[in-house]
């Protein structure tokens, strides 16, 4: 009787030994990493990863996503190895400070996520009409807009926005970090090297001043079409917009709010101390998803 009751205490000494490391297996997310999508529009296989939280495996319920864009000279390996957004995901789902939800992270190469205006990248078309859908149907997800929201850093800032101002019947909330905004005077004075280099297959080549700003740079604009669209049409997505005081694109982003203001749009604008750097997004990830979350949750 004594050495069973002995063996009882070792037993559940070691069951309380390793209870933190069964809890915290259990709250760990998965990320599957090198998925690959057939694009018609872009005429190839387009990859992508994906962040599924720690109880999809065991549940039969449907998510909320969020669109997780990654910046220039990145691709859809960028927010998991550099922005540890999955560990970040878990702790927040984990402390309840967001709602469980499907991250998905696509290669953007160096598109820009926008259609060309040459029409020989059609990278909108694709993410819109093809990667979306697709991705829906594939993974339990909620398809609608009340559970879908749109994040990215830099050029998937820039992207963030353009999305949700184009299509804010698509998404919920956006959340665009140190996003590329220019206003239109940083396009027309900037390099000849640095617009060849970057945005002269997007917007037109051998292109200088202002005859840079073409239509299909208005188009794209993100400060234009906040611009031209009514208070009505730029409300129906809530917006996060956080950019660090020494990030050479804080002139865009606080002339975004500004026009945001204007228009008396409702928005959250965020300017914390740093720069372009994943030091800074790290930091800011969790924030943004929690703001996203919360259009998820009932009110």
């Amino acid at each position: 009787m004594v050495k069973h009751t002995f063996c009882m205490k070792r037993i559940n000494l070691l069951f309380l030994l390793l209870l933190p490391l069964f809890a915290c297996a259990q709250s760990t997310g998965k990320v599957i990493q090198g998925k690959t999508l057939k694009s018609t529009a872009l005429g190839k296989d387009v990859r992508y990863n994906v962040y599924l939280p720690a109880d999809y495996a065991t549940s039969e319920r449907t998510y909320p996503v969020v669109y997780l864009l990654h910046g220039y000279g990145d691709d859809d390996t960028g927010w998991v190895q550099f922005g540890e957004v999955n560990r970040y995901a878990d702790e927040a789902i984990a402390n309840g400070d967001i709602p469980p939800m499907i991250i998905v992270m696509p290669d953007g190469g160096v598109s820009w996520y926008i259609n060309s205006y040459d029409g020989a990248t059609k990278y909108e078309d694709f993410f819109i009409k093809e990667f979306m859908p697709a991705i829906e149907k594939t993974y339990r997800i909620k398809a609608e807009k009340r559970y879908r929201g749109i994040a990215g850093l830099s050029m998937g800032g820039y992207g963030t926005l353009i999305y949700a101002l184009k299509y804010p019947d698509l998404f919920s909330a956006a959340a665009p970090l140190s996003a590329a905004v220019f206003e239109d005077e940083s396009i027309s004075t900037m390099p000849d090297a640095n617009w060849d280099r970057t945005f002269a297959q997007l917007y037109g080549k051998d292109l200088k001043g202002n005859d840079r700003l073409t239509k299909a740079f208005y188009d794209n604009s993100p400060l234009k079409i906040v611009e031209t669209k009514s208070k009505e049409e730029l409300s129906k997505v809530r917006y996060w917009i956080d950019c660090g005081d020494d990030d050479f694109l804080i002139n865009g982003n606080c002339m975004l709010n500004i026009a945001l203001t204007k228009k008396e749009v409702p928005h959250e604008f965020r300017v914390r101390e740093g720069a372009h750097t994943w030091t800074y997004w790290r930091t800011g990830i969790t924030d943004a998803l929690a703001f996203i979350g919360d259009s998820f949750r009932q009110k």
